[in-house]
């Protein structure tokens, strides 16, 4: 039984992995290989240099460190802003605290398209424009923030009573408690939360196409479209080059955290 179930996961794999190793795999192919029918699983000739292009016609070292330090600012801003918000909205009873939080939830149903309009007209007046300040500013108070602090919500709400009020006998205040005690327990929540807006800032598009007009300000994603030939041509073995490296970190965050991710969802109710 067990080798029959295996066997169909990995068949129902395939549509999965493969992509990802046509695109590895592609990434070291002359372009006319890439394109031949039907597909070589392997291929026959290699062609390393792709990579060293893609550093020659773009400053892709500097736009990769844009994505990365963006997305852990924005990660880093997420995790504490809604963590917070979280807590408030979990143990700390004030007026109308449902029917705020229920408005901050509408926010998830707003498409970005419909505000990226309104949010360039702010930074312009703000003269952040062609600067990462609005890849940074809107994701952290954005709907990646609002679904985030759902999920901090729901975690801190499973949480004993117990535990708070043991600390109010030791004297802790609110924010003591929320840091000390909470903040700690919630490692599983703020592992899931990590993930999700690591991933929605590193893949990040319309904002830095709306935002972004100089090369070296670009973010990966932004970049990946940029490898042409002089006549406006996709270099695909270039590009794919490219995209490999870009899915790395990806890969690297999800295979740390992927046991959080997991874990913080079951706690927040989100379990399927």
């Amino acid at each position: 039984m067990k080798v029959l179930v295996y066997g169909l996961m990995s068949v129902l794999l395939i549509p999965f992995v493969f992509p990802t190793w046509w695109m590895v795999t592609s990434s070291v192919k002359p372009i006319s290989d890439i394109f031949a029918f039907p597909p070589d699983i392997f291929p026959t000739r290699f062609d390393f240099s792709t990579y060293g292009r893609v550093f020659e016609l773009q400053p892709f070292a500097q736009q990769y460190w844009n994505s990365a330090y963006i997305a852990a600012l924005v990660t880093a801003g997420t995790m504490l802003f809604s963590s917070m918000a979280g807590y408030a909205f979990a143990r700390i009873k004030f007026p109308f605290a449902n029917t705020l939080f229920m408005i901050l939830l509408i926010g998830l149903l707003i498409p970005a398209e419909v505000t990226i309009v309104p949010l360039f007209q702010i930074f312009l007046g703000w003269d952040m424009i062609n600067t990462h300040w609005p890849l940074i500013l809107i994701p952290i108070f954005g709907a990646p923030s609002v679904f985030a602090t759902f999920v901090m919500r729901q975690f801190f709400i499973a949480l004993p009573k117990e535990l708070e009020e043991a600390a109010r006998v030791d004297g802790l205040g609110r924010f003591k408690i929320y840091w000390t005690i909470a903040l700690p327990l919630a490692r599983p929540a703020l592992g899931a939360v990590a993930i999700f807006t690591f991933l929605h800032s590193w893949n990040l598009y319309l904002e830095p196409i709306v935002f972004l007009s100089s090369p070296a300000n670009f973010t990966l994603p932004q970049a990946l479209t940029q490898f042409t030939d002089a006549y406006g041509g996709a270099l695909w073995n270039v590009q794919l080059a490219a995209a490999t490296m870009t899915a790395l970190p990806v890969l690297i965050v999800f295979i740390i955290a992927q046991r959080q991710f997991v874990e913080g969802l079951a706690h927040s109710g989100l379990k399927g």
